[in-house]
């Protein structure tokens, strides 16, 4: 196997954009949908962390109570409640 030198990869976002782009045009139909699947990972990821560090901050400013916690959990009961 021949293997030449590591390129330098950008990590600007204005030049990974286009290159991203690019990649996926190149892609084989076969490999859209796990490509698509990757993405959604990732965007799923992103909202978790989003999603992590509000509640960070609702705690840290003690909007996020175990006693509020409970209230709203209880509230949601009472306004759906499961059947059996």
């Amino acid at each position: 196997m021949n293997f030449s030198a590591p390129t330098i990869q950008p990590t600007d976002p204005k030049e990974l954009r286009p290159l991203l782009h690019a990649e996926l045009d190149k892609l084989s139909d076969d490999y859209l949908a796990p490509a698509r699947q990757l993405i959604l990972e990732i965007q799923m990821q992103q909202v978790l962390e989003e999603l992590d560090d509000a509640a960070d901050q609702a705690r840290a400013a003690g909007r996020l109570t175990p006693d509020r916690i409970a209230q709203a959990i209880a509230d949601h009961r009472a306004a759906h409640p499961y059947r059996r």
